[in-house]
């Protein structure tokens, strides 16, 4: 399985006839290092809130693959109402489903969610992370948050890779985002949502410091590991 990161909190996962993208915040991230095979066959896009820059591109995306989208009922709700033609999958906090690809758990995040419709901003739902598993392995994307006492529940799932933000004035800083590594304790762990925005700025390398027990992986923009 390859795990790419795109800048900000996108992320894409790829594997055999699954390639999924989360928060595909794409064409108007100008850390994100333009491919368009990234997008090229997308069967999945999953969205963590209403936010912009989370949303991203999932309209054109799902638009070009016929891409299943996966998010909130009150997203989905919103993007179906726009075209009829997208496929959806609701799910809320909590909430899991089997798929053919494997498993989708939405998780707790702490943050809002309004979606900018034309100037007006429309209720997005909660704001949430997602625990996914395939073959078994698990990945989690937190989404934008703030640290919480629900991510120690995150241990006993035993992830394999999980994906914080550590940028701070929106979401977790540093600080928190190494008590929240202490909660979950993956095997590995991928710093996002810093240095793509004005607000949001730190060192992934200070993330890193202060968790030498665990296996932190810096990816710069375009760059992969795997699974």
């Amino acid at each position: 399985m390859k795990v790419k990161f795109l800048g900000h909190s996108a992320v894409l996962i790829e594997d055999k006839d699954f390639k999924c993208i989360i928060d595909p915040y794409l064409s108007q991230n100008q850390s994100y290092i333009e491919n368009p095979s990234d997008i090229e066959g997308i069967t999945h896009i999953l969205i963590t809130h209403g936010h912009g820059d989370h949303i991203g591109d999932c309209e054109s995306i799902a638009l070009k693959n016929n891409s299943l989208i996966i998010s909130n009922i009150e997203i989905v709700s919103y993007l179906k109402a726009k075209n009829k033609s997208f496929k959806v999958h609701p799910l809320q906090i909590g909430g899991s489903y089997q798929f053919d690809f494997g498993t989708v758990k939405m998780t707790p995040a702490l943050h809002g969610s309004a979606i900018n419709h034309n100037g007006e901003l429309i209720y997005g739902g909660l704001a949430g992370g997602f625990l996914i598993e395939r073959n078994g392995m698990k990945i989690y994307h937190a989404g934008d948050t703030g640290l919480s006492m629900e991510m120690k529940l995150l241990e006993y799932d035993n992830i394999d890779l999980a994906f914080l933000p550590i940028g701070g004035n929106y979401t977790m800083d540093i600080t928190d985002a190494v008590r929240a590594v202490h909660f979950i304790k993956p095997k590995q762990v991928i710093p996002i949502h810093y240095h793509s925005r004005g607000l949001i700025q730190a060192d992934p390398e200070e993330f890193k410091r202060k968790l030498p027990e665990y296996k932190v992986t810096i990816l710069k923009n375009s760059e992969y590991i795997e699974l």
